[in-house]
């Protein structure tokens, strides 16, 4: 998959394709299926599938103090395009330049001008463009001038209720993981690199990988069981953290993983956390032996879990 920074960077070779826009936070069914119609499209035209995203997300630009925690960072939103299907994905910084764009501008600029497209596809309630001015009707307007189709996707529900970005980060504060696994489709994952920390975990004989989630609001805080992607083959086991240590007083929230039976130099390997469940809240402890003890009951409590997770797999048709 071949990832495009900005429109500085489009080529003649870009033109040309079916394209979809949006945030895409999480990579959810409801996006998943917005996606699989944009393949369905680019198939039938003989076309590259490209979706159009931002970095950073657009009201985390207007607003940050009201913007919501992120479900996935910029590397997750591409390993799930990627493992979709999509050929292309343009991301454009939003910015001051960006806001200011008037909508019919965006679509000579990004669209006509660069792209190229063919069709494309947006929800019929999408707003784009300075003051959000620009919605479908334009874009099917503007589509009829520039000789390209115009497509609304409906809602995608899930047991008569919307699927959104919104109601999976109700489910992951309700501790909810298995909803969430619904409506993502997949576990909730975090992406991130593994950087030096205190090393405070090898003292107490439980090393932590410290990953660097670049987002310090996250929507999952305390212990859970966890699966890592990115150690080695296949998905190893252990239990995370996501907090601040109060036992040791820190205020900088942080994501570490402790990593059963593993004893690898893995610093700056780029690393996925799957969540597949919660075991406790985080807590501060009035020693550090209390601390240990808990932690290797936690230890103890992920085995179990992560365990029985793997014996439902095995007996799931067709599994082995």
């Amino acid at each position: 998959m071949e990832l495009i920074r900005g429109r500085v960077n489009l080529r003649p070779s870009d033109r040309g394709c079916v394209a979809t826009i949006g945030n895409f936070d999480g990579v959810h069914r409801g996006h998943q299926a917005v996606l699989g119609e944009l393949l369905g499209r680019a198939r039938a035209l003989g076309v590259p599938a490209v979706v159009i995203t931002f970095e950073p997300q657009p009201l985390e630009y207007f607003a940050p103090e009201r913007a919501p925690p992120r479900l996935t960072r910029l590397r997750g939103k591409l390993h799930a395009f990627e493992r979709i299907g999509i050929e292309r994905v343009l991301c454009l910084p939003f910015g001051d330049r960006l806001a200011k764009t008037e909508a019919e501008a965006f679509v000579n600029e990004i669209l006509v001008n660069g792209l190229g497209i063919r069709h494309l596809i947006v929800g019929d309630d999408f707003r784009f463009g300075a003051g959000g001015k620009g919605n479908f009707a334009l874009l099917k307007r503007l589509g009829k001038e520039h000789g390209f189709d115009v497509s609304a996707t409906p809602t995608f529900l899930d047991e008569s209720e919307r699927v959104s970005s919104t109601r999976i980060r109700a489910a992951l504060e309700a501790d909810d993981l298995m909803a969430a696994e619904m409506l993502l489709g997949r576990p909730y994952a975090i992406f991130g690199a593994v950087r030096h920390g205190d090393k405070r975990g090898r003292t107490i004989g439980f090393p932590t990988a410290n990953i660097d989630t670049w987002h310090k609001v996250v929507p999952v805080r305390g212990v859970y069981a966890v699966q890592v992607a990115g150690v080695a083959d296949g998905l190893w086991p252990g239990v995370a953290n996501v907090g601040r240590q109060p036992t040791f007083g820190d205020n900088e929230a942080r994501l570490e993983v402790y990593l059963f039976d593993f004893n690898r130099d893995i610093y700056r390997h780029q690393l996925r956390v799957d969540f597949r469940a919660k075991l406790r809240d985080e807590q501060r402890f009035d020693s550090v032996d209390a601390l240990k003890a808990q932690i290797t009951a936690d230890c103890t409590a992920a085995r179990h879990v992560l365990d029985e997770l793997q014996d439902q797999v095995s007996q799931l048709p067709g599994a082995g």
